[in-house]
């Protein structure tokens, strides 16, 4: 059973797949738009293709909404051109509707911040392109908020790692490989904490944001749950014990082609690869406490990624 609220999801990749999963798993009315058809959509879920850059299709597309999940994302070479159109296209669509809108956010507006704890109060100091567009763009979600024109939240997370995401530091070019004795490719200085946020929490995060009623969960910016920073070489040594064998790294000391990264690829992450230089730990505490929702611990959350990744590599 439904509760009559609709609640739409932008963006159909691992974030936007899993946000509908859990609006589905609490019983709420979604609707899943995306550019491309959305593939495989659990029963119940209304789909739409529409190009939400374009605010006539951004409007149309989450017409009746009570709040938007925007977890649209370009390719690495685009977002700086693109990413501002879409935020604002979402924005004003969310504004005509009187719905809540709920970003899914990245820690680049930090810049090289101090590792040791990045918190909500954290210093914007982006030192990349990127880094600085989000923070704009930020800027101008907070600012239509405190202006009373729409109602925000914004949800940060640390780079993902779980099932369904492949392209990512601790995605697809580590799991396949540690599950068929390869070498599985490591970022940067792998001794050094580094925060990795479990994408089935980020969405039961965003979806709290998107659901509560409770006073001051708007209008600001949200660690989403993440559990503290360990190495990525603890990491290893905690998938060594869930499979039982070595997990052997060749590690990727500065940007470079390699496997699936091009050369497209690397040329724009090469700005935010100081995030595998320095110590980078995102807390989540301010969440945890207000929201009453923990991280799933490190090694249960790995134990479910192998698990997808297992079955994924099986069905290829």
């Amino acid at each position: 059973m439904t509760t009559g609220e609709l609640h739409v999801v932008l963006g159909a990749g691992p974030a936007g797949t899993t946000i509908v999963d859990e609006l589905l798993a609490r019983g709420l009315e979604v609707r899943h738009v995306n550019r491309s058809p959305v593939n495989n959509a659990p029963d119940g879920v209304e789909t739409v293709e529409a190009d939400v850059s374009l605010l006539d299709q951004a409007v149309a597309a989450t017409e009746g909404a009570a709040a938007i999940y925007h977890a649209v994302n370009v390719p690495y070479h685009l977002q700086v051109d693109l990413m501002p159109g879409i935020g604002q296209a979402v924005l004003t669509a969310a504004g005509r509707h009187d719905a809540r809108l709920v970003v899914l956010d990245t820690l680049y507006p930090y810049g090289e911040a101090d590792g040791a704890a990045i918190t909500e109060d954290t210093p914007w100091a982006a030192t990349s392109r990127k880094g600085r567009m989000r923070a704009a763009l930020d800027q101008t979600y907070l600012d239509a908020h405190r202006a009373g024109e729409v109602r925000v939240a914004l949800g940060r997370s640390a780079d993902f790692y779980g099932p369904r995401v492949l392209n990512s530091t601790l995605g697809a070019t580590f799991f396949p490989a540690v599950l068929t004795g390869e070498p599985a490719l490591g970022f940067g200085d792998i001794t050094l904490p580094h925060s990795y946020s479990y994408l089935p929490d980020v969405a039961r995060g965003l979806v709290d944001l998107g659901t509560t009623t409770a006073e001051g969960a708007t209008g600001r910016v949200w660690h989403l749950p993440t559990v503290p920073a360990v190495s990525t070489e603890h990491i290893h040594g905690l998938v060594e014990q869930i499979i039982g064998r070595r997990v052997t790294a060749h590690v990727l000391d500065r940007p470079a082609t390699v496997g699936p990264f091009d050369e497209q690829f690397m040329n724009e992450y090469a700005e935010i690869f100081y995030q595998h230089l320095i110590p980078q730990n995102m807390v989540s505490a301010a969440f945890e406490r207000f929201f009453g929702r923990q991280p799933t611990p490190l090694v249960n959350g790995l134990r479910a990624t192998i698990d997808w990744y297992e079955d994924f590599l099986s069905a290829r």
